[in-house]
C-alpha cells in the first residue's frame, strides 16, 4: 500500500468530476480525499500498484458527459494514514491553468424532472444539476465555486442545500442550483422594461400568447437576449425585419425538437448529432421547399436551426409547438445585450421582455456550424463550445495575450503548451463594440491571474484591436508590442489547431488583410511554418473602388475590373454592371479609376467573389456581408464541366482572363459554376508546384461549395473544424507565432 497524488488538467471543473471520484473511490474502497485546484483537480488516495491502474483507467473510461482530460500525473507520497475517502475544501492559491467550463444545454435528465408534475421544479424555468446548465456565462472568477458566479446573490433553501452537500445526488456542488423558493424567477415587462401584474404560474402561458399573437419579445437566455418572433407568422418577421433594419440576412430558427426541424430541413446523421448535442450550436442544413425561408432566409435554400438549450426555452417551445425566429438581440455593429441597460436601446424593436433576474456576467452568442462532406466546419464559436482551449505542438516561450482582428473577433491568452480563446466577440466598428473587447480581455486575464509578457496584434494600423493592443503596451512597460501578418495568422491558426509541424502551403482567401508591402491582401498563398513565411504567389491587384465602401457594393469591384480588362470602352458595354450606376456616376468613377483617387490596391478573393456576384448580376449592393456568396453558392451546377483560363507567372495569377470569358457567358449558372472550378484550378496548379501539406483558411473558405471542392480534389486537405476559418480564428495563429 503506497500513497500517491493524481493531478488532472482538462475541463475538470464545474461538471460533477468530484463526485465522479468520490463514487469510484467508494467502489475500489480506496481513502484519501479530492479538491479542485487552481490548476485542476487533485486526488489522493492510499493504494497499491493494481487498484492505482484499475482507478485510473476507470477515471479514463468513465468521465463525466461534461469532463475532459489533458493531463494526468501521478507521482508517490511518503505514507499517509486516511480514516475514509473526503471531497475537501478548494485550494484557491497558486496559478490558475484549469479550463473554465462552457455553457451547455439542459440534461435528459433535468428536462424528464421539468416536465413531471411529481417533482418539486416541475416547470422550473432555471432547473439544472451538476450535468447541464450555465457556467461560463456566470463566473466571475476561477476555481468554479459558487461564491465564485453570479449564483451567490441566491442563498439556497434548506432542500438544495441538501442537495448541494450530498456527493452522491447528482446537484452535488452544482453551482447555479435553485428552486422556486431560492433561485433565480421570471418577470414579463412591456417595451419600456415596466412590470405587468402577471402570477408566476401563467407567465411562460401569456409570453406564448403575446408570441402567437404575432408581436416580438426580447427573451433572457445564457450569455444574453434573443429577439424571438412567431417564424410561421409572416407578419410577425417581416415587422422584425423593418424594425431592425435586416432586409435580407438569414434569421436563425429554433424549434421544438428533431421531428420540429425534420419538418423544416433535410438533416445528415451528422447534422442531427451536432443539433442534439450538448452545446446545441445553430446549424447551418438544406431547407425544403414550402417552408419558412421565403421570409426567414430570404433567396437561399439553408435553413439555421437549433433546439432549446434551456428550461425556459423548452417552457416556450412545448407550449407554442411552432418554430421561433431566435436572433441575437443587439443594436448593429454592438455586441449582444446582456442586461436591461443595453435592451433597452432596442425598445423600438420588441414589444415585450421575458427577463430574468439571474445576471449575465459574460455575454457570449449562439454558435454557428456546418457540416461539409462529414466534417464539421465552425463559423461562429461562442456558446457551449467557448471558452477553448487548444494544446500546440510546442511550449510558448513567453506568456502571450493575443488580440484577434477587426471582425468577427476573438481575443486569447497563451502560456506553457495551451492557448485559451474567448467565445466570439464580434467586429470592432463602435465604441460600445471596442469596450466590450477590452471586457473579455479583462475577463481571461482576471479569471486566469494573468500577467501577459507579450501582446500580439495584427499588422494593420487601423485596426481597433490594433490601437488598443499599442495602447496596452505603451500603459505597461513590461509588455511588448508584436505585429503579426493577417494571412500568417490564419496558417498558423489551422496548424496549431492540427498540430501541425514543418513547412506547409498555406491559402489564405479572405476580404481584407494588411499586407507587408502596405497594399490589402486576401488571395494569398505562403509558404511557412512556425518560424516565419514567404509569399510564393498571390491574385493580381485590382482597385478597390471608393475604397471601404467597395466592400458593401459588388458593383464597384466589378467595374473596377472591366475598367482593368477594357479601360474607358468598358463605358460603352450593355451589361447590367453598368445598369447599376448613372451616367455621371460611370464618368466620375473612370476618372478616379485612371488617376488612382481612392483605389486602393487589393489581391482579395473575397472581393473577387463580390465582382463575380454584380458581373452576373446576382449582386449589386449587399445589405450583410457574405451575401454575395451566398447566392452564388445558389447558382452553381454540379453538373457544369470546365474552368475559365487564368495567368500564373513569376506567383503572379492573373484573372483577368477569367474575367473576359463571364462577360461573355449569357448563362450565369454556367458562369458562376465555372468560376468556383476556376479557383480550385488555381489553387491546384499551386500546390502541385510546391508538394507540400495543402492548409486553408480565411472567411473565402466558409464557402460549401469552394471548401466541398477542395475536399474532393486534396482528401488530406487541412483547414479548421473547431475554430472558424473567418478572423475568430486569427487570435489563435497569432499566439502559435511567438516561439522566442
Amino acid at each position: 500500500m503506497n500513497t500517491y497524488k493524481i493531478e488532472i488538467e482538462g475541463t475538470v471543473q464545474g461538471v460533477g468530476f468530484r463526485p465522479f471520484i468520490y463514487s469510484l473511490a467508494a467502489r475500489f474502497n480506496l481513502k484519501g480525499s479530492v479538491l479542485n485546484g487552481t490548476q485542476g483537480v487533485e486526488i489522493v488516495i492510499n493504494a497499491t500498484s493494481a487498484d492505482l491502474d484499475n482507478f485510473l483507467q476507470a477515471i479514463k473510461n468513465e468521465l463525466p458527459p461534461l469532463a475532459s482530460i489533458d493531463h494526468i500525473r501521478t507521482t508517490e507520497l511518503p505514507l499517509e494514514q486516511f480514516q475514509d475517502f473526503q471531497i475537501i475544501a478548494t485550494e484557491d492559491g497558486g496559478e490558475k491553468t484549469v479550463r473554465i467550463p462552457p455553457d451547455v444545454s439542459i440534461c435528459k435528465a433535468c428536462e424528464k424532472e421539468l416536465f413531471d408534475p411529481t417533482d418539486r421544479r416541475y416547470g422550473y424555468p432555471f432547473i439544472t444539476c451538476t450535468h447541464c446548465g450555465v457556467r461560463y456565462s456566470i463566473i466571475y472568477d476561477l476555481p468554479y465555486d459558487r461564491k465564485n458566479t453570479s449564483m451567490k446573490f441566491f442563498e439556497m433553501c434548506e432542500m438544495c442545500t441538501k442537495e448541494y452537500n450530498d456527493p452522491l445526488d447528482r446537484r452535488y456542488h452544482a453551482q447555479p442550483i435553485g428552486c422556486y423558493q431560492c433561485g433565480p424567477g421570471l418577470s414579463l415587462l412591456d417595451n419600456q422594461c415596466s412590470a405587468l401584474s402577471v402570477k408566476r404560474s401563467e407567465i411562460i402561458d401569456m409570453a406564448s400568447q403575446l408570441l402567437l399573437d404575432g408581436n416580438i419579445l426580447a427573451v433572457k437566455g445564457v450569455g444574453g437576449y434573443h429577439l424571438m418572433c412567431d417564424a410561421t407568422n409572416e407578419e410577425a418577421v417581416a415587422k422584425l425585419r423593418e424594425r431592425k433594419r435586416r432586409p435580407s440576412k438569414p434569421f436563425a430558427v429554433m424549434v421544438k425538437n428533431m421531428d420540429m426541424a425534420h419538418q423544416l430541413a433535410v438533416i445528415s446523421s451528422k447534422e442531427e448529432a451536432l443539433l442534439e448535442s450538448k452545446e446545441r450550436p445553430i446549424v447551418l442544413l438544406n431547407a425544403k421547399r414550402q417552408t419558412l425561408n421565403a421570409h426567414v432566409a430570404p433567396n437561399i435554400s439553408r435553413i439555421g436551426l437549433f433546439l432549446p438549450y434551456t428550461p425556459l426555452h423548452l417552457l416556450l417551445l412545448h407550449t407554442l409547438n411552432r418554430p421561433l425566429v431566435a436572433t441575437s438581440a443587439n443594436v448593429t455593429d454592438e455586441p449582444i445585450c446582456t442586461d436591461r441597460e443595453s435592451l433597452e436601446k432596442l425598445s423600438d424593436v420588441y414589444d415585450y421582455v421575458l427577463d430574468h433576474n439571474r445576471k449575465i456576467v459574460n455575454g457570449c452568442d449562439d454558435s454557428v456550424v456546418m457540416v461539409v462532406r462529414e466534417q464539421k466546419v465552425t463559423l461562429r464559436r461562442a456558446r457551449g463550445y467557448a471558452p477553448s482551449s487548444v494544446k500546440l505542438p510546442f511550449k510558448l516561450s513567453k506568456r502571450v495575450l493575443s488580440m484577434g482582428a477587426n471582425q468577427k473577433s476573438t481575443v486569447a491568452i497563451g502560456f506553457d503548451d495551451q492557448v485559451i480563446l474567448s467565445p466570439h466577440i464580434g467586429d470592432l466598428d463602435s465604441i460600445g463594440s471596442v469596450e466590450y473587447y477590452k471586457k473579455n480581455i479583462g475577463t481571461l486575464e482576471r479569471i486566469y491571474g494573468f500577467e501577459p509578457e507579450v501582446i500580439v496584434h495584427d499588422k494593420h494600423p487601423q485596426y481597433e484591436s490594433t490601437k488598443v493592443a499599442l495602447s496596452l503596451s505603451a500603459q505597461r512597460s513590461t509588455l511588448n508590442a508584436v505585429a503579426v501578418q493577417h494571412h500568417y495568422a490564419h496558417i498558423l491558426g489551422v496548424m496549431a489547431e492540427k498540430g501541425i509541424e514543418g513547412k506547409v502551403l498555406g491559402v489564405a482567401f479572405d476580404g481584407t488583410g494588411y499586407g507587408d508591402d502596405g497594399n490589402l491582401w486576401g488571395g494569398e498563398f505562403l509558404v511557412c511554418d512556425y518560424e516565419g513565411y514567404e509569399r510564393v504567389a498571390h491574385l493580381n491587384y485590382f482597385k478597390l473602388l471608393g475604397g471601404a465602401k467597395a466592400i458593401k457594393e459588388p458593383r464597384r469591384m466589378a467595374l473596377s475590373l472591366l475598367f482593368e480588362l477594357y479601360g474607358k470602352e468598358a463605358l460603352a458595354l450593355q451589361h447590367p454592371v453598368l445598369d447599376a450606376f448613372s451616367p455621371s456616376e460611370l464618368r466620375t468613377y473612370y476618372i478616379a479609376w485612371e488617376k488612382g483617387l481612392n483605389g486602393p490596391l487589393s489581391s482579395s478573393a473575397g472581393r473577387l467573389f463580390d465582382a463575380v456576384a454584380s458581373l452576373t448580376d446576382v449582386c449589386h449592393v449587399m445589405s450583410f456581408e457574405g451575401e454575395s456568396g451566398m447566392l452564388l453558392e445558389e447558382l452553381y451546377d454540379g453538373s457544369v464541366e470546365g474552368y475559365y483560363p487564368f495567368g500564373y507567372d513569376d506567383g503572379r495569377i492573373d484573372i483577368l482572363p477569367m474575367i473576359k470569358e463571364i462577360v461573355k457567358e449569357s448563362d450565369r449558372t454556367v458562369a458562376v459554376s465555372k468560376f468556383f472550378h476556376t479557383l480550385v484550378e488555381i489553387i491546384m496548379t499551386i500546390h502541385k508546384a510546391f508538394g507540400l501539406p495543402l492548409v486553408l483558411s480565411g472567411g473565402v473558405f466558409q464557402n460549401r461549395i469552394l471548401l466541398n471542392l477542395m475536399m474532393e480534389r486534396v482528401p488530406d486537405i487541412y483547414f479548421l473544424n473547431r475554430f472558424p476559418p473567418n478572423d475568430g480564428g486569427i487570435a489563435l495563429g497569432q499566439a502559435a507565432a511567438i516561439l522566442s
